[in-house]
């Protein structure tokens, strides 16, 4: 079992993804093939992946990185839009792309982004609001609104204006029910959830300590273990199921419900991109 420490949980895992684990032509314009020592020394190599989801409009993959965001189609990596460390990245029930982290040099965002949008599938990213103040390395957005993680717990109805909240532990990673609004947390204490958009919360029962957590739906969330293994409820966190043997260092996840009805999980593991349709048990290899 990996030892839980505040950096573990606050980093979303210990090891990064190294030269050669996944690798992106530095053209915008240009997909990455299969990834090999060759490739990174050619191109971009991505260092590590923030997060990971699906875009609801479209269904392709996307991996927001060290490096940049990139859309995965067919085992390809294609980089989409300025380069930006997408610290924290999120899709709005409404399929807006919110993010926040550190742009590079001559991409005149601000130093730390704050909070930004993309209405073009992340071609381009105005600021909402924090620019030069806040680097949210956890956010999440449902019907309340956006909640987020600097240092400080914050909400905020509209992206522009926010609100202070207190939660018992700073949250490694954040999640929002697209329906009913309960947001969960990942902490050094527990999963905790809240109701009320942030101003409460409450502990919610699991097997074990989570890094990273969710929702496939408004009933269904998904969690990684911080012994490498997939945890799921189907009742809204009342119950667990988890996944036979571990997977292994999971640094991004993301879930949803299939047009089938499955539970989808896509997942970071060990230098790869995988997705699971039984909880963990077998994986697909994307990249």
């Amino acid at each position: 079992m990996i030892p839980l420490t505040r950096r573990y949980l606050l980093t979303g895992g210990l090891g990064l993804l190294g030269a050669g684990a996944l690798a992106a032509c530095t053209p915008q314009t240009q997909p990455a093939t299969a990834p090999s020592d060759a490739a990174s020394s050619a191109g971009t190599a991505i260092t590590h992946v923030h997060a990971i989801t699906r875009d609801p409009a479209t269904g392709v993959v996307l991996l927001a990185t060290h490096e940049g965001l990139f859309r995965l189609e067919n085992k390809e990596l294609t980089r989409v839009g300025p380069v930006v460390d997408l610290m924290g990245f999120t899709v709005t029930p409404e399929g807006r792309y919110l993010a926040s982290g550190h742009p590079s040099p001559g991409t005149e965002l601000p130093e730390p982004l704050g909070l930004a949008e993309s209405t073009d599938g992340g071609q381009s990213w105005s600021v909402l609001s924090r620019g030069g103040e806040s680097d949210f390395h956890t956010l999440a957005a449902g019907p309340a609104g956006v909640i987020a993680f600097d240092g400080q717990l914050r909400t905020s109805t509209d992206g522009r204006t926010w609100a202070h909240r207190a939660i018992p532990s700073p949250p490694a990673a954040l999640t929002v029910a697209q329906g009913s609004g309960t947001v969960l947390a990942t902490t050094e204490d527990g999963v905790l959830r809240s109701t009320d958009h942030g101003a409460t919360w409450t502990p919610v029962d699991t097997p074990q300590l989570m890094s990273l957590i969710a929702w496939a739906d408004d009933t269904t969330i998904v969690g990684a273990g911080i012994d490498g293994r997939l945890l799921t409820s189907t009742d809204a966190g009342t119950s667990w199921t988890t996944s036979e043997k571990p997977l292994g260092e999971i640094t991004a996840l993301g879930a949803a419900r299939t047009q089938d009805g499955d539970v989808e999980t896509l997942l970071v593991v060990d230098r790869t991109v995988v997705r699971s349709l039984d909880g963990g048990d077998t994986t697909d290899r994307l990249l």
